[in-house]
């Protein structure tokens, strides 16, 4: 997959998670940040440092697959 269409998915699953599971702008901030540190996925990220339940994950999983 290029970075192009990476960044568009990223861009979307940031949006998804502002609107849909009402995310504050720090908590994905401070996600994509440590994403981008140790290279691990943005929702494992966030469920990691407790910003999103298990439930949560498993939304975001399910609209990654849909996306």
């Amino acid at each position: 997959m290029g970075s192009c269409t990476m960044e568009a998915k990223r861009s979307k699953l940031i949006e998804f998670l502002k609107t849909e599971l009402a995310l504050p702008n720090s908590a994905i901030d401070l996600a994509v940040r440590h994403s981008q540190i140790d290279t691990e996925p943005l929702p494992m990220i966030l469920w990691q440092y407790g910003l999103v339940t298990l439930n949560q994950l498993d939304q975001i999983f399910d609209w990654l697959e849909k996306a």
